[in-house]
């Protein structure tokens, strides 16, 4: 288990373990308060990482601004596996300050996992506004826990924002908004690494998370019906 051995820091420590015996060991230090990405020092800034490399749709960073702050924060990660492939083999720790979680999975969902902290705590615009969800970040989570999970901190939220004084959106309007612009994030990110990989571990992270945002929409719009069960204690008697 990680320790916040600096003040105001919080950290995550991904170990990838593989069959060959060979491993790789990445650490993410996130500011307590702002959760986010305490960047490392020299930090490369690839070509591919420029904005105007590949743009996402809609990008509402100003034209000239020069790398895609979400890119240079990948590109290590992603240079570590540009040789790797999707379903490789790999024993995956995740040391939190809370908690260790162990999983034997495919590559590709190890780093979905990783990725999906990078990109939401990068000064992305449109995925910085999903940033509260990595304060309790659950590694290799299903689509219905992310699904729970993303419903549950938004309507924290708007909570919040009520008590602030600001209509609240309880209906989920924005989200669905939210999540089709966090889709053309993940489309363009996709293009951008798979320019700087030659195998498919690293495109096939960001599909997966791609997968699960596209899927937000649906369930909102079906109602959250997959979760329905789980509350019939308070939609069959009075709370």
């Amino acid at each position: 288990m990680v320790q916040n051995s600096t003040p105001g820091n919080i950290r995550f420590r991904y170990t990838f373990k593989f069959e060959n015996g060979n491993s790789k060991t990445f650490e993410i230090v996130l500011d307590n308060t702002t959760l986010e990405l305490v960047p490392e020092k020299d930090i490369p800034k690839p070509e591919w990482a420029k904005l105007s490399f590949s743009p996402c749709e809609h990008c509402p960073l100003e034209a000239h601004t020069e790398y895609c702050p979400v890119a240079v924060n990948l590109s290590h990660i992603v240079s570590e596996f540009k040789d790797s492939v999707s379903h490789e083999k790999t024993l995956v720790t995740v040391e939190t300050p809370e908690r260790t979680y162990f999983k034997e999975t495919t590559l590709q969902k190890g780093l979905s996992s990783i990725i999906g902290i990078y990109m939401v705590t990068s000064n992305c615009p449109v995925m910085d506004k999903l940033r509260p969800m990595v304060r309790f970040h659950l590694p290799f989570a299903t689509p219905t826990e992310t699904m729970f999970r993303t419903v549950s901190t938004y309507l924290t939220g708007q909570f919040i924002a009520m008590r602030e004084g600001k209509k609240p959106d309880w209906e989920l309007h924005k989200l669905v908004e939210m999540y089709k612009a966090v889709s053309a994030v993940n489309k363009g990110m996709s293009r951008r690494i798979s320019n700087a990989s030659l195998k498919d571990a690293n495109v096939n992270a960001v599909i997966i998370l791609h997968s699960f945002g596209d899927a937000v929409p649906y369930f909102i719009e079906n109602g959250l019906a997959e979760l329905k069960y789980l509350f019939e204690v308070y939609t069959k008697n009075e709370i």
